[in-house]
């Protein structure tokens, strides 16, 4: 891992906590390990999401509404696996046998999920500031590049849509299925109380983000 750092600029204090920023919990099962990357991926997750919010406060001059969906766009998986694949991250993922074999070390949630977990590890061995600075240089340039988008922000294109009109939004999980370490989930939208939508993806926020299309597309045809 020592070439990753040196790209990062990080001198690590404790370098367990990178191996299991490293480690799917297939391959924590297999080799009955304490700890996976999960722990740490919710804690990047925030990170990640204070950094950018705070970047876009201080150097944009959009509304709320809009440094949203900006945020939303630089923080979404589709995003996050390409930081990752940037990085060359795959390489250092530690999946088991099982999931080995399903290409669980390219998968791009799992991928996506490694960028996380690695900045939630900076952020508890060396603190915010490095962890501010590792995001930033990253993030930044994706942001300040026009021609780089990586997902239309279904979610808020549907809550600005529902607000209009001022109704009700919420999601609900509705299934989950599969192994820990391969999960399926199935979120369903509803707007006053009625369900709009229903999409299914390999994280929650990925379903959600289906869901929203397809309740969008509901409400496109229920105008025209």
């Amino acid at each position: 891992m020592e070439e990753l750092f040196q790209k990062l600029n990080i001198e690590p204090k404790n370098l367990t906590l990178y191996n299991i920023a490293f480690s799917h919990s297939s391959y924590a099962n297999e080799h009955r390990a304490k700890k996976d990357y999960e722990r740490l991926e919710f804690l990047g997750d925030a990170v990640v999401d204070l950094v950018v919010a705070d970047y876009l406060y201080n150097n944009e001059q959009e509304n709320e509404g809009e440094m949203t969906k900006v945020r939303a766009s630089y923080v979404c998986e589709n995003a996050l696996y390409e930081y990752s694949l940037e990085l060359g991250l795959q390489k250092y993922i530690k999946v088991g046998h099982g999931e080995a074999m399903a290409g669980g070390k390219y998968k791009k949630a799992i991928v996506a999920d490694i960028f996380e977990a690695l900045v939630g590890a900076i952020y508890v061995d060396l603190g915010y500031a490095t962890a501010r600075r590792v995001v930033l240089n990253i993030i930044v340039p994706y942001i300040k590049n026009p021609d780089i988008t990586f997902f239309e922000d279904y979610k808020s294109a549907l809550q600005e849509a529902v607000q209009t009109d001022q109704k009700s939004l919420y999601y609900e999980l509705v299934a989950e299925e599969g192994p820990p370490h391969d999960k399926t989930f199935t979120m369903e939208v509803k707007i006053d109380g009625i369900i709009y939508g229903r999409g299914k993806g390999s994280s929650k926020k990925e379903a959600e983000q289906v869901a929203a299309k397809s309740a969008l597309e509901k409400l496109a045809l229920a105008k025209r």
